[in-house]
């Protein structure tokens, strides 16, 4: 099931669910809107390689926006830390964002249940366009989790994105054993 924007509320009340700025004018029917931070970034090497630690440059979003090109990998950040501690986050885009021709993950939408952090975007676009900070990008839905969690996402010892950041995150894949 997914939560509704009254059972969001209640779930923040008793401080299950926390978004940090919140604003209400956010919330909708059954999701909250997410909002693209100041900070993009993209990897030095134009061929990743999933055994090395890939680095990334960041850089800020300028008053004027900044225009995404179709073939680049931009990693983004959310502007909303959120602490999720009994149902499980999903991101996804918002309709407007995708009728642009901008995906905003790969295929990271899904959170655990003890995620704390801002949300790095897997931005990608379809052609050409100028992106801002601080406008709506995704928006979070929650699910009920069914039975007793035993061990929370940010109480894993070998938890790859548990740093609190409020700039994208590269790739940990370097850290697997594979």
């Amino acid at each position: 099931m997914i939560l509704s924007d009254k059972r969001i509320l209640e779930e923040i009340d008793k401080g299950h669910i926390i978004i940090e700025p919140f604003k209400r004018e956010c919330l909708g029917t059954n999701s909250y809107d997410v909002h693209l931070g100041k900070h993009l970034a993209t990897y030095k090497d134009r061929v990743l390689d999933a055994k090395l630690h890939n680095e990334i440059t960041y850089f800020e979003i300028p008053k004027e926006g900044f225009v995404l090109q179709p073939n680049t990998l931009y990693l983004g950040v959310t502007i909303e830390y959120t602490e999720t501690h009994r149902h499980v986050p999903f991101l996804e885009g918002k309709s407007s964002t995708g009728r642009l021709g901008i995906d905003i993950h790969a295929t990271a939408g899904k959170g655990d249940v003890g995620f704390c952090n801002t949300w790095t975007l897997e931005i990608s676009c379809a052609q050409p366009v100028r992106v801002y900070a601080g406008m709506p990008i995704g928006q979070l839905i929650y699910f009920v989790v069914e039975g007793e969690i035993e061990t929370f996402y940010n109480s894993k010892g070998n938890a790859k994105y548990n740093n609190p950041t409020t700039r994208p995150v590269e790739s940990m894949m370097w850290k697997n054993k594979f």
